[in-house]
């Protein structure tokens, strides 16, 4: 009993933060970094281009180097430390410079993607910030709590540098800006909604942390004015707070229906005589997969069927569309030709495995088989020929070969040495031999006598 409170007293301390925080500092810390003038508005707008450079060229190491150089996340702190202390003035001037913040970066990044002579043939890290998932929600949600803690923290580290690189505002910003300047707009609005996640569950964090760090409130000489302020501050806290869980659920299930969806595309490759060729999941109206298939139309046992296995992964008739394209163009004609010529290549190569390894197994039974069959009785024959010729003490068989050394030629051979008290006689060596080849079935049995007389002499 005594080490299991000795225990929980270990633990309490390691996880004790009242002796290792400051929150006074802390807070003066955030104040100072909400505002955009000077040299931070200019840090900001060179953190942006270098950001937009490797997101147009997929330079993972570049866009790093711009997150840690950004002053990004300052006023949304403010914002969490504003909502959590009832200072409706902090609030007020951290969304005011959190909207500076984001229109700089929208126009540095806006204009370097106007007017950059780099193409973009492959756009995978912009287009991985286009479509938010609930592991963003967590990443924003759990950075912004390490963030809140390493501004109180009395020893600082490089916390926040990690914090800055892990949940990633600035790439979604540039995303936007990159939506502008080619026009489109899916891409804008993606890169925004994923912005905004991040902010808000930045924000969250920071308000749950400053409510359970017990920052100090802000209290006002008029009682009226204070009830309006915290009534205020209720107001924000709501609008904040539900929204956040509805996108995290939200995400939640999108995530849940992707996962089945994959699942459930894996496993419906050939309907019938029609081919899926590809898919598409989409969320802006509910989630939906769109299947696309090309061949023969889909008749109602094959419809009922796909939707059944649908079923199986938990999506239900009206989260399928399915799309058959049964008049096709010389394009698509060479397309199913080929998807056609590569499945019975598949099946062709499957089938020759399949028969190799059916060769290979009745191979190794017959091998099997014939070692049952050749096996030797050796306890049985020894006691035969002991019973037969009472002087043999004891009887080695083994199969081996006989090769005559001058010609080096081989020959098969059942080799049987016979280790007796006495010598047999050439008639009884002889009768011995003949009877083995009968019983074991072996015209190839070489028998070898040894008596004691014998190894005595080879032992002196």
């Amino acid at each position: 009993m005594r080490a299991i409170k000795e225990i929980i007293a270990t633990i309490k301390s390691t996880l004790n933060l009242t002796d290792y925080i400051d929150t006074a500092l802390a807070e003066k810390s955030i104040r100072s970094n909400i505002y955009f003038r000077g040299p931070n508005a200019w840090i900001l707008v060179i953190a942006m281009v270098i950001a937009s450079v490797g997101l147009n060229v997929n330079s993972i190491p570049v866009i790093i180097g711009a997150m840690l150089i950004s002053p990004l996340m300052g006023p949304i702190f403010g914002v969490g430390l504003g909502l959590g202390t009832n200072d409706i003035g902090l609030v007020k001037a951290s969304v005011k410079n959190l909207l500076v913040m984001v229109s700089i970066s929208l126009v540095a990044s806006f204009l370097y993607f106007l007017v950059t002579p780099l193409s973009l043939n492959d756009p995978s890290e912009l287009l991985a910030r286009t479509n938010p998932t609930i592991y963003d929600v967590i990443i924003a949600l759990f950075g912004g709590f390490a963030g809140i803690l390493e501004q109180c923290r009395k020893e600082k580290g490089t916390v926040f540098a990690g914090v800055a690189i892990a949940t990633a505002l600035m790439p979604p910003l540039c995303t936007a800006g990159f939506g502008l300047a080619s026009g489109n707009f899916s891409y804008f609005i993606g890169a925004a909604y994923l912005f905004v996640i991040n902010c808000i569950f930045i924000m969250l964090a920071t308000y749950i942390s400053v409510k359970y760090l017990k920052f100090s409130e802000v209290n006002f000489a008029d009682e009226l004015v204070q009830q309006k302020t915290r009534r205020i501050s209720t107001i924000l806290i709501v609008l904040f707070i539900v929204p956040s869980i509805w996108s995290a659920v939200t995400f939640v299930k999108r995530n849940n229906f992707e996962g089945n969806a994959k699942e459930f595309v894996n496993n419906c490759k050939v309907v019938g005589r029609s081919i899926l060729y590809d898919y598409k999941i989409d969320h802006s109206n509910g989630s939906v997969v769109q299947l696309f298939f090309s061949g023969e139309p889909l008749d109602d046992t094959a419809k009922a069927d796909l939707l059944q296995r649908a079923s199986n992964y938990g999506i239900k008739d009206t989260q399928v569309s399915i799309n058959v394209h049964t008049t096709i163009d010389n394009n698509n004609l060479e397309m199913v030709k080929s998807i056609y010529d590569k499945m019975g290549a598949e099946v062709e190569k499957r089938n020759t495995e399949i028969s190799r390894q059916q060769q290979e197994i009745a191979r190794l039974q017959q091998e099997l088989e014939d070692t049952r069959n050749n096996a030797i009785p050796y306890a049985q024959i020894a006691r035969e020929i002991s019973g037969i010729y009472p002087m043999v003490k004891r009887v080695i068989i083994g199969r081996g070969a006989k090769v005559n050394v001058d010609s080096l030629h081989t020959q098969p051979c059942l080799s049987v040495i016979v280790h007796t008290a006495s010598a047999l006689t050439i008639e009884q060596h002889d009768q011995l031999n003949e009877w083995l080849k009968i019983r074991l079935e072996d015209t190839t049995v070489e028998l070898t006598q040894l008596t004691d007389s014998i190894t005595q002499k080879e032992m002196e």
